[in-house]
């Protein structure tokens, strides 16, 4: 077959292509099919590999044709129709087809439509409905639909619960990534012994050192990445604090937590109306209480205990009767007490009645619009935007225990019934507004998630979170949403975020692995730089086989080797340890730097 780092048979890969180009002869190459954020990237990742790609798009921009024409990615412009813009982008011979639509229904077209012609081809597709996923990917095969929100939640989670490690399993073995602070000056081998690094903050830096060596001299304070098995990590000295994900048990400590939170929440939401009246009414079983005791005189001579004269105030005042106490043989003054004790009773549980069902369905009423404001509320997760990537980053902040208010400007927003089932408290407001972030208790939260899909509106709302929270700033993780990656960065550096995410750039090398047979397995930051663990088979004759640990980038990291003859997992490898034909290289670092390394791979190939 034809070499992927050719566009056509001969062909060098630094050789431009025309931009609406007929592809229908050649073989080995990868379409991708819609040209919105997602695909663009894919596209930019798979041409950096040296794949040759062709793009499909319904009415593309003329700026996105310059930026494809710059890289010599042919663009068919497919003008509503399927079927033949797929013969003309050569779907004949190729390898895989990515499937990155702008609508779950058009995906779904483009991946029946594909079955048709090619059943044979291998599909990547995105959708976001779980139901329809679950259905393509019976036709498709295991592994091949991917969901954005579920790449991308996972990360946003572990920010938010403030979790420093992460569980990876290699087969039988378990590793570990864990975050920590220099406890003081040194090389990372002084500090952390045979741990594998991966990446260093220091100071005020934006991007972290990449893969360092164990020479690499730190500073106290420099927040240090590093990989080893459980028990490397334990002897250490690090904790982990990884665990299965599940939800975490309730420790007695959390549940007087709750408790005291409940007692908060009647207090903001009874009114002062309803508190007076349960102030009389205390006021007046303690009153009548201590008359009953002392004046009261029983038939038989003696007064009442202070129990039975309470049990007596209370009865009286529900207007129970049992009729083992009664005025009618008291002095005039005890009566005339009696009297008055009846009516005031009365008088109050029927108030109290009145103002606590007012209060309950007013709340009710207020929390079905989202417009009720949630003071009880500490050490909670503050989550702004309900999409699909706010639905997956609320299940999993529930199933580890968190408490989370949700805020959401749409009122029509297809995901408020399900926040609402889950019991979590909702707000409706625009996020961007101080009077909003203080509805929430912004001032008592220990995280914070901004995952609209506007851009505009998730700066606009860090913003905002930033002046309120004031001197809180640096110390309470505020994650932000955006899709540019260049964009985020820049954020960073000049507003003083930390976590600027762009679930493009962590979606992207999922799809890019899927349709070149690298298999991603774990996505995370170091700092604020995306990395992933993959797993890479090494193929006869191709760019990697006999290549040993000290030929590949320095910004990788090797972490095992799955030895192909059985010889189970070899782990950590040398520097002079060699991978051969049938061999798995489990590899970790930035995804461009994995992405150049397959391309090395799938080069020598001759695929």
């Amino acid at each position: 077959m034809t070499s992927l780092r050719a566009g056509r048979p001969g062909a060098d890969v630094s050789e431009p292509r025309p931009a609406a180009a007929d592809c229908r002869e050649w073989h080995g190459h990868v379409i991708v099919c819609g040209l919105g954020d997602l695909g663009l990237r894919t596209t930019e990742q798979l041409h950096l590999t040296g794949a040759a790609v062709v793009v499909l798009a319904d009415d593309p921009s003329e700026r996105l044709g310059r930026i494809l024409g710059g890289w010599g990615v042919p663009l068919i412009d497919r003008g509503g129709h399927l079927t033949q813009p797929l013969y003309a982008a050569g779907v004949a011979g190729a390898d895989c087809v990515v499937c990155v639509e702008t609508t779950d229904l058009r995906t779904l077209e483009t991946v029946l439509l594909l079955r048709d012609l090619r059943p044979d081809v291998r599909i990547v597709a995105h959708l976001d409905n779980p139901a329809v996923a679950r259905a393509v990917e019976e036709i498709t095969g295991a592994g091949t639909v991917l969901d954005i929100a579920a790449l991308f939640a996972p990360s946003v989670i572990e920010a938010c619960v403030l979790r420093r490690a992460h569980d990876i399993a290699l087969g039988d073995t378990h590793f570990v990534t864990v975050e920590t602070v220099a406890p003081r000056d040194g090389t990372l081998r002084e500090l952390y012994g045979s741990l594998v690094p991966l990446g260093v903050t220091s100071g005020a830096a934006v991007e972290p050192l990449v893969c360092p060596g164990r020479d690499q001299p730190v500073s106290e304070g420099d927040y240090v990445t590093l990989l080893g098995t459980r028990d490397e990590v334990a002897a250490a000295g690090l904790a982990t604090g990884a665990g299965t994900g599940g939800r975490a048990p309730v420790s007695p400590r959390r549940r007087l937590h709750h408790a005291q939170r409940l007692l908060r929440n009647v207090r903001g939401w009874s009114d002062r109306a309803l508190r007076g009246a349960l102030l009389l009414a205390v006021s007046l079983v303690i009153v009548s209480t201590v008359i009953l005791h002392f004046g009261y005189v029983r038939p038989g001579g003696g007064s009442l205990s202070l129990l039975t004269a309470m049990y007596f105030t209370v009865e009286t005042i529900a207007t129970v009767g049992f009729g083992d106490f009664s005025f009618s043989a008291q002095p005039v003054w005890m009566e005339v007490f009696g009297i008055c004790l009846i009516v005031a009773g009365t008088t109050l549980v029927t108030t109290i009645f009145a103002l606590l069902t007012n209060a309950l369905v007013s709340r009710r009423i207020a929390q079905s619009l989202g417009q009720v404001r949630i003071p009880g509320m500490r050490g909670h997760v503050v989550l702004v935007g309900l999409g699909a990537v706010g639905m997956e980053v609320l299940d999993g902040l529930l199933r580890r225990g968190r408490d989370v208010i949700v805020v959401e400007r749409d009122d029509q927003n297809r995901y408020l019934n399900q926040v609402r089932e889950r019991g979590v408290p909702l707000v409706l407001g625009d996020s961007t507004l101080g009077q909003t972030l203080d509805s929430v208790n912004l001032s008592k939260a220990s995280s914070v998630a901004i995952v609209t899909s506007d851009d505009l509106t998730n700066i606009e709302t860090g913003l905002a979170v930033r002046d309120r929270l004031g001197d809180r700033w640096r110390e309470v993780p505020v994650v932000l949403r955006v899709f540019d990656r260049e964009l985020g960065r820049r954020l960073e550096g000049s507003f003083d975020f930390r976590h600027v995410w762009s679930t493009v750039a962590i979606a992207a090398p999922w799809f890019v692995g899927a349709a070149l047979g690298m298999e991603v397995l774990f996505s995370f930051y170091v700092g604020s730089h995306p990395f992933l663990l993959a797993k890479l088979h090494v193929s006869a004759g191709g760019g990697l086989d006999g290549a040993t640990m000290s030929q590949l980038s320095a910004r990788i990291r090797v972490i095992a080797i799955g030895r192909g003859d059985g010889g189970g997992l070899e782990h950590p490898p040398r520097r002079d340890t060699r991978v051969g034909a049938g061999d798995d290289a489990y590899l970790a670092g930035p995804y461009e730097e994995l992405l150049l390394v397959l391309g090395r791979e799938r080069g020598g190939s001759g695929r």
